[in-house]
């Protein structure tokens, strides 16, 4: 009787520890519905990656570039330990809304192929462009389709 009670408490602990991490896992739908009708940049990033630290200046730029006409960085943290990202932001300040996503459920539903990863997303919530990488190149073919949307 003891082993079974045992054993109750420890599987109701563990159904009780999973659900509280699913709930606060991202989903694509519940980021979006809260900047409906804004042209989003989403952009995924980790403390550790190179190209991602040079992509946050120009993502600064373009959030006060484009602010007044419905247009919304928002940036997704993919680091399972919050401090890396903290320490990150110290150093590469944001002026756009950070998200944070350590058990990577936003990043495996959206199927990232590598790091930095974003999205371009029209004011219905529709992908529309998506891209692995960042350099300079690249900047001029990205804020040319966020501008063909607003």
């Amino acid at each position: 009787m003891k082993t079974i009670v045992i054993v109750m408490t420890t599987l109701i602990l563990f159904i009780t520890h999973a659900q509280a991490k699913d709930s606060t896992s991202l989903q694509y739908k519940d980021v979006i519905k809260q900047y409906k009708g804004d042209v989003i940049y989403l952009d995924f990033w980790a403390s550790w990656c190179t190209p991602c630290r040079k992509s946050f200046p120009w993502m600064n730029k373009i959030q006060q570039k484009y602010a007044d006409k419905n247009f919304k960085v928002i940036s997704v943290n993919l680091d399972a330990e919050p401090n890396l990202a903290k320490q990150f932001l110290a150093s590469t300040p944001a002026n756009f809304t950070i998200l944070y996503d350590p058990d990577g459920s936003l990043a495996e539903e959206l199927q990232l192929k590598g790091m930095p990863s974003s999205f371009i997303i029209n004011a219905e919530g529709k992908i529309v462009s998506a891209h692995v990488g960042f350099t300079d190149k690249k900047k001029v073919k990205y804020e040319q389709e966020i501008e063909q949307l607003l």
